[in-house]
């Protein structure tokens, strides 16, 4: 047997509830397998967000962590920006907010792209000295004035971090000591100087780490405009908050981490006096609200072990079957969603339809006895779900998103 993660709080009951329905009603609607969003879930790390987080930081969306375009439109009202990585998830922020709550990060930019953002009015986020001398001839073809920021590789990175972004050599970013050279560049070509975005790392569990790194970076900021001789409007602190997947992992301390940023922005130089402040965050907005719902189609023996088969898998979900980023298979928080309370247990591996053993959802996890129709639950299904999948990978169908609590007064 292994350990499972923590189911979220909001579906650890006794019989499992999505919005205040059972996974069979889902299911009845659009049949499995299915992405059932809770968007109350979303609305309620918003306002922790705020009650949490300093005064005044802008709070944004990065919605490459689920693109959902009504999931994005119904959760932009509550926040002050979205961030995006394509032009393609362009197009759907620009149905959701206005140009200026937009910014446009990521390494390898098309001159297409570039070009699709300085029109909309976007904020880019320089990732090179070479895409800044692209932005720039492209503005001036254009004939507009492209709203340019600086994403700075910083000198440290955001320890225990599951993906490092910052302190090495790196694609993200321009290195701290060539970052004022080009902001010095683009103000003298006449550009639109957003500021800087400064980010070390994601999905970090260590609240003291993040708290360091916050320090860290509003210190990096503060020197750098300090060599440049101009406040930088916005800083975008990055994001890097953490969910907790697997087993012992545990929560961030928001309150203690939203109090030490208010104090570094107490303390900040003087430089940065007139400068506002994001931060911005995916999985962590989006991704305890949704579950992934699959059914088994076998139950299957083999060598003294049971397979629950089901009709979903790592087509859909690929970071629950330990193929996005994680060195160790390690299992997500499943439940069989059909299970009655007290049911006698077992221990199961649940794997999808794919011909490849590396399509296994839950292995050798003690799960409620089930058989041919249960529904099985996979959680933390809201961010890096379907569209970070091969969902094209032999060819089965793709799976619905449905959005619950919609609504909202």
């Amino acid at each position: 047997m292994k350990p499972m993660g923590p189911i979220p709080p909001e579906f650890a009951g006794a019989t499992l509830s999505i919005a205040g329905r059972k996974a069979e009603q889902w299911a009845s609607e659009g049949d499995t397998p299915l992405f059932v969003y809770d968007l109350d879930i979303v609305r309620a790390r918003a306002a922790a967000l705020r009650a949490n987080l300093p005064v005044g930081l802008d709070i944004h969306y990065a919605i490459k962590a689920n693109p959902l375009p009504a999931f994005v439109a119904a959760v932009a009202p509550s926040f002050d920006g979205l961030d995006v990585a394509s032009a393609g998830e362009l197009a759907i922020a620009l149905t959701a907010k206005p140009a200026n709550a937009i910014s446009f990060a990521g390494p390898g930019k098309r001159d297409a792209e570039l070009e699709a953002a300085i029109r909309a009015g976007a904020t880019i986020n320089l990732e090179s000295s070479g895409e800044c001398d692209r932005a720039l001839a492209i503005g001036d073809r254009l004939g507009l004035t492209p709203r340019l920021a600086v994403r700075v590789n910083p000198d440290f990175e955001l320890r225990g971090s599951g993906m490092k972004m910052g302190g090495r050599a790196s694609p993200f970013g321009i290195d701290v000591l060539d970052a004022a050279s080009v902001v010095a560049r683009l103000r003298a070509a006449g550009a639109d100087w957003l500021g800087f975005h400064i980010f070390a790392g994601s999905q970090a569990l260590d609240s003291l780490a993040i708290i360091e790194t916050q320090a860290a970076t509003v210190a990096l900021a503060g020197r750098l405009a300090d060599e440049i001789g101009a406040a930088p409007p916005l800083v975008n602190l990055g994001g890097g908050f953490g969910i907790p997947y697997f087993t012992g992992d545990t929560p961030i301390d928001l309150p203690a981490i939203g109090s030490a940023l208010a104090n570094e922005f107490e303390r900040r130089s003087d430089s940065l006096a007139q400068s506002r402040f994001a931060i911005e965050l995916g999985r962590f907005i989006a991704g305890e609200c949704g579950v992934y719902l699959t059914r088994v189609v076998e139950r299957k023996e083999s060598r003294g072990e049971t397979f629950l088969i089901v009709d979903g898998g790592l087509h859909h979900q690929l970071a629950a079957s330990g193929n996005f980023g994680t060195v160790v298979k390690r299992n997500y928080p499943v439940a069989i969603a059909t299970a009655s309370p007290g049911a006698a247990t077992e221990t199961v591996s649940v794997v999808g339809c794919l011909c490849t053993p590396l399509d296994r959802l839950a292995d050798r996890v003690t799960l409620p006895v089930a058989g041919v129709g249960d529904i099985v639950a996979v959680f933390l299904a809201g961010a890096y779900g379907r569209s970070a999948s091969p969902t094209a990978f032999l060819g089965h169908p793709l799976p619905a998103e449905v959005l619950a609590n919609l609504a909202h007064d």
